[in-house]
């Protein structure tokens, strides 16, 4: 794995700003590539992106109660929460003896709604997101998709 991520400023002369769309583009010799690439390999767990799709919908929580909501033990749950933290993608504060943890931002959250997305068009032919732009489809069921509802 590379270092943890360098500041913005070091990295910025690849970085080109539009600012009529309110965009940034990077070119293909910007240093961000291979940090994207570590991104990409830190969400590439399944264990993670329940994680970040946990404390997406609850703000922050403890190590415990994460650990249930993933239904993994709190000590897998500490070492994958250590390598988001590594990535500046959680934060964590302590209260006492116990830890909590957040979302740093909304890019990581935005990063696993589009996989997810993307995801599903490996299993519907018109997936819940195309049907509807108002809610976000919420999988109630089959791993086929067929079963799935939108939050109202």
């Amino acid at each position: 794995m590379l270092a943890p991520l360098a500041p913005a400023f070091l990295l910025c002369h690849n970085l080109r700003m539009c600012e009529d769309k309110k965009a940034c583009r990077f070119d293909v010799n910007s240093a961000y590539v291979d940090l994207a690439a570590e991104v990409f390999r830190l969400l590439s767990d399944p264990t993670r992106i329940r994680i970040i799709l946990a404390l997406r919908d609850a703000g922050e929580m403890s190590v415990n109660h994460l650990a249930d909501v993933i239904d993994k033990s709190p000590t897998a749950t500490s070492q994958h929460l250590a390598k988001l933290r590594w990535g500046r993608i959680v934060d964590v504060r302590q209260d006492g003896t116990r830890m909590f943890y957040r979302l740093v931002d909304e890019h990581a959250r935005e990063l696993v709604a589009q996989a997810v997305f993307q995801a599903a068009h490996a299993l519907d032919i018109e997936p819940a997101h195309h049907r509807t732009h108002k809610h976000c489809p919420r999988e109630t069921g089959s791993a086929e998709g067929r079963d799935r509802e939108t939050e109202q």
